[in-house]
């Protein structure tokens, strides 16, 4: 979270200015509040974080060029995933890379999975 919040202090401001960009932030469902359970607490509280920072940046860059969403990349093969995980690296990618290239009029303030809205 407090990582994001950094990138984004140090490139949004140029960003408004280009009147253009992007910010991806890749959060997780383990950040979901509508299915929040006890699963790892400091993560889920930290990706719950995120996706309201990433609410507020969209808020405050709204009409500015600057389209700022939450991505949920699922249970991906990395280090941290794990062998056993369910997707790859490139399926893991997909929706990242697709906010990251959204159209001028593409959605700002949303959090996605498989390149489809998901619940806060």
């Amino acid at each position: 979270m407090f990582g994001a919040v950094a990138v984004s202090q140090a490139f949004v401001p140029a960003m408004v200015a280009l009147k253009y960009g992007r910010v991806v932030n890749v959060s997780s469902t383990a950040g979901q509040l509508a299915s929040m359970g006890t699963y790892a607490p400091a993560y889920s509280m930290s990706k719950s974080a995120l996706n309201a920072f990433t609410r507020q940046l969209a808020a405050a860059t709204r009409g500015h060029g600057v389209l700022v969403n939450s991505a949920c990349p699922g249970w991906v093969r990395t280090a941290m995933g794990g062998p056993a995980a369910t997707r790859s690296v490139a399926e893991g990618a997909d929706t990242i890379v697709w906010l990251a290239m959204l159209p001028a009029r593409g959605p700002t303030g949303g959090f996605f999975k498989d390149r489809q809205p998901i619940d806060w």
